[in-house]
């Protein structure tokens, strides 16, 4: 295979991978949508026992982990930055900070369900019974929805764990780092949903 082929058939690799992930990402977008317009549905008919349910969250937690994730994003555009420019240390330094952030985010998230586990407030607990159905309802969604969001936390984690090998192994470099890029994609969009996640639960009271 000569050059101007093998060129060629680079850049439509490169290419369906990144059409790939971009579709693996809108279905992501329209599963979580679904979820929001459900949450916005049962808060509108709900309003005041949202309300309630939501001063049972801790804010400070929640914003120190909006602050991580923000961070985390930073620091994956770094990363490919870095790769891009050739400087593949720092480009596994930035790395391995994502990976370290969203381990800390977890770690955080952890703490708060586990307070609110010892409160007897998840579903099926004794707490949760006894409040009304529309803080009921916002507490599923909570655990559902931040459920979710977590798993893809994990997820990203996994992903970035292997791109980090790559890294290591050379596999990705200065003239190949598409996988990074779209392990920068899915990370965004864990950042992303949280986003939204953040002020509907913890802010919007």
């Amino acid at each position: 295979m000569n050059t101007n082929s093998h060129n060629i058939a680079h850049h439509r690799d490169d290419f369906g991978s990144k059409m790939g992930m971009w579709l693996f990402l809108f279905t992501e977008l329209i599963l979580f949508g679904g979820l929001f317009i459900m949450y916005m549905v049962y808060r509108v008919e709900y309003s005041e026992q949202f309300h309630l349910a939501a001063k049972e969250l801790n804010l400070a937690l929640g914003t120190i982990n909006t602050l991580i994730l923000l961070t985390s994003s930073l620091t994956m555009v770094l990363s490919i930055v870095a790769i891009g420019r050739g400087s593949k240390k720092i480009s596994i330094l930035y790395l391995i900070a994502t990976i370290l952030l969203a381990l800390g985010f977890m770690v955080i998230k952890g703490f708060e369900w586990g307070a609110k586990f010892s409160h007897g407030i998840y579903p099926g607990g004794a707490e949760l019974a006894n409040l009304s159905n529309g803080e009921v309802i916002f507490f599923g969604m909570y655990f559902v929805m931040t459920g979710l969001h977590a798993l893809h936390v994990l997820i990203g984690v996994v992903i970035l764990s292997f791109m980090l090998v790559f890294l290591l192994r050379d596999k990705i470099n200065k003239d190949n780092y598409i996988k990074l890029e779209a392990g920068g994609l899915y990370w965004h969009l864990v950042d992303l949903i949280w986003i939204y996640l953040f002020p509907l639960f913890y802010l919007l009271h």
